[in-house]
């Protein structure tokens, strides 16, 4: 049985809307597959690229290929509208290779939500841009980001 997600649907206010994008972005950063895949229903269904998923082992599978293969991850996420059970973000990520080679990845997700505050759907589109270790923004150490960590908007992202 799954237990909910707080701050649960509708999401009538701002300030709700970001608790949910904000623990998405810490989970995330935090790279914890089975932590992670715990924020979905079990039956979430997500378009991410050219993959699409359904439920919970599907999900977990996934992320572990993905932190497999994407290194050093770090994760900005930033509210982009809200409204019922529904919330979109835009976001940014920096991760490096197994050869070494760092890249930028930029993107939207549109997410809908059970009414216990788990994710039942994510489509997300991701366009990757190779940079320089030189041009990399996100500094932090591993884990979540730091507060006072410029977001999307102050990097001018």
């Amino acid at each position: 049985m799954s237990i909910g997600r707080p701050p649960h649907p509708p999401f009538v206010d701002e300030a709700s809307a970001r608790i949910k994008v904000q623990m998405a972005e810490d989970a995330w950063n935090g790279r914890n597959p089975e932590r992670v895949v715990l924020a979905y229903s079990e039956d979430s269904r997500w378009r991410n690229r050219h993959e699409f998923l359904e439920g919970r082992a599907q999900i977990l599978g996934f992320l572990k290929r993905k932190w497999e293969k994407e290194l050093d991850y770090r994760l900005i996420k930033d509210l982009w509208a809200f409204g019922g059970n529904r919330i979109a973000v835009r976001f940014a990520y920096e991760w490096r290779n197994s050869e070494g080679h760092w890249f930028r990845s930029y993107g939207n997700e549109n997410w809908a939500f059970d009414d216990l505050g788990l994710m039942r759907w994510r489509h997300a589109s991701i366009n990757d841009l190779p940079i320089a270790a030189s041009e990399r923004l996100f500094h932090w150490p591993l884990g979540p980001r730091p507060k006072g960590h410029p977001g999307l908007d102050e990097l001018e992202l």
